[in-house]
């Protein structure tokens, strides 16, 4: 919103997509010891299904992620309304959309088939980062580079959100066409974190019985 397209210096698609993924890269290490550094509804409903977050903490979680993008949001809104002849709705906001509302004009299917995707790959590095047997210390790393290239892939589809809280953030504050459209951009991460949360275990369970099988041949050996 404020430095993407500024004259002369903008930071552009390479620059919002770092933006994002610096965001929760250096979140994930100042939060992740308190709270797990959980910044998504789609996230902590994948780790619901996966078994690494515990069910009666989800609602709770949800409701907190809503209320902390909502009031990302408004502070956004004030900061860049600050800036002459600014105006919010003409400018998008960040919203996501399809169709006419996409920064390419794909399409609904493309734009579904887009989140699901991104967001299974997305909850699928998180799961392998934060894998017991994966080394410590770097998830925050792998994560965040991960939603920096899911940024650069899927900006110019759907303005990319991977996240239904990101998405309600700004189009409470555009309506219109950002609001009307909300639903895909909370049906798709969370569909692609769930297909995530379970195919990720299996792999997990395979590979270890994989190495166990291994194990059990080399000392009857």
């Amino acid at each position: 919103m404020l430095a993407a397209a500024f004259p002369h210096v903008g930071i552009g698609l390479a620059g919002v997509s770092l933006a994002f993924g610096l965001t929760v890269l250096t979140m994930a290490y100042a939060i992740g010891h308190i709270s797990g550094c959980h910044l998504n509804p789609a996230v902590s409903i994948g780790l619901t299904v996966a078994g690494r977050f515990p069910a009666r903490d989800l609602v709770p979680y949800i409701v907190a992620q809503v209320i902390g993008a909502t009031l990302g949001a408004y502070v956004l809104s004030v900061i860049a309304g600050g800036a002459p002849g600014f105006d919010l709705v003409a400018s998008g906001f960040a919203t996501n959309g399809f169709g006419e509302h996409s920064p390419g004009h794909y399409t609904m299917i493309a734009a579904l088939v887009c989140e699901v995707v991104m967001t299974f790959f997305f909850l699928f590095v998180i799961l392998g980062a934060t894998d017991s047997r994966a080394p410590a210390g770097f998830a925050p790393i792998a994560i965040g580079l991960c939603l920096t290239l899911i940024h650069l892939i899927s900006i110019p589809v759907t303005n990319t959100s991977v996240n239904p809280a990101r998405s309600f953030g700004p189009a409470l504050f555009v309506g219109g066409a950002a609001l009307e459209q909300l639903w895909l951009f909370w049906i798709a991460p969370i569909i692609g974190a769930i297909i995530a949360g379970v195919v990720y275990p299996l792999l997990s369970r395979e590979k270890k019985a994989t190495s166990f099988g291994r194990q059990e041949v080399s000392a009857t050996r």
